[in-house]
C-alpha cells in the first residue's frame, strides 16, 4: 500500500468513526427521550382506570405504550448496530460485506454507516 492509499484509508476510517460516532450519540439521545416519553405515559395510566378496554382513554394509551416500547426497541437495535459497526471499525473489517466479503461500498456506508453488508447481499 503507497503512503497516499494509507493516508486515504486513514482518512476514511476517521471520517466513519466520526459519523457512527455522531450517530451513536444521536441514538443514546433518542432512547432517553423515548424512555421519558414512556415514563410519562406509565405515570399517566397510573391516573386513570386500569381497564384499557372499558375506559376510552385505555385505547389511547394503550397505543401509545406500544409506539413507545416498538421505537425503543428499534432505536436501542440501531444502537446495538452502531456499536458493532465500531468494533468492526476496531478490527479493520468494517466496509467488508460479511456474506461476500466484498467491499460494502462508500455511497453504502454514507447512507448506512453500520451497514453489514453490500447492496446485492442485502437483497437476498
Amino acid at each position: 500500500m503507497s503512503t497516499s492509499e494509507a493516508t486515504t484509508r486513514r482518512k476514511s476510517t476517521n471520517s466513519a468513526e466520526e459519523r457512527l460516532i455522531a450517530e451513536r450519540a444521536g441514538t443514546q439521545e433518542l432512547i432517553a427521550s423515548l424512555s421519558g416519553d414512556w415514563d410519562g405515559v406509565v405515570d399517566a395510566s397510573a391516573h386513570t382506570g386500569v381497564d384499557d378496554e372499558h375506559d376510552p382513554e385505555g385505547a389511547t394509551i394503550a397505543f401509545e405504550r406500544a409506539r413507545i416500547e416498538a421505537s425503543l426497541s428499534r432505536a436501542r437495535a440501531r444502537l446495538a448496530d452502531i456499536d458493532d459497526a465500531l468494533r468492526r471499525l476496531g478490527e479493520g473489517t468494517y466496509g467488508v460485506c460479511e456474506q461476500c466479503g466484498g467491499p460494502v461500498g462508500d455511497d453504502r456506508l454514507a447512507a448506512r454507516p453500520a451497514a453489514r453488508t453490500c447492496i446485492a447481499c442485502a437483497g437476498t
